[in-house]
């Protein structure tokens, strides 16, 4: 299946940013119980309090982009900050963006590594409604319609 050449109609996307300075999670890490609860719940807070600073509306369907930008030049693995994504994406759903992250709802996070930052990390969500995209795009980001 190909897309048509011409300029498709701009999709309606926003940008989440989790403040710098938070401690990121890693699935490399190996956190005491108490110790990965106090963080999911830190990243969790500051993902609502990002959502509702940047004015996102409440969306039925979203394709998520998750970026981790680092503070330091080097090999990476994106995926390794998924537990930290999620945090991040249940204070979404906390600040009512979206009705749950479940897969009828959101399609990813996709974890992606961004440009370098100072002084310290960040993780950016990039939400994009999926109720604006074409069906055929839509079947080319999610062939097995876990969306529909």
């Amino acid at each position: 299946m190909t897309l048509p050449l011409a300029d498709p109609p701009a999709i309606p996307t926003w940008r989440i940013e989790l403040p710098t300075g938070l401690t990121l999670m890693n699935s490399n890490d190996r956190p005491t119980i108490r110790q990965k609860a106090r963080l999911t719940k830190e990243l969790r807070t500051a993902g609502k309090a990002a959502a509702i600073k940047a004015k996102v509306p409440r969306l039925e369907r979203a394709y998520i982009t998750c970026y981790l930008h680092p503070n330091t030049r080097g090999r990476r693995d994106p995926g390794n900050w998924y537990p930290s994504a999620k945090a991040f994406l249940d204070g979404v759903v906390d600040a009512g963006v979206l009705a749950d992250d479940d897969s009828t709802h959101v399609l990813g996070p996709d974890m992606r590594l961004g440009a370098i930052i100072k002084p310290r990390p960040q993780l950016v969500l990039v939400l994009t409604d999926l109720t604006q995209v074409s069906a055929e795009h839509l079947t080319l980001l999610d062939p097995l319609g876990a969306t529909a």
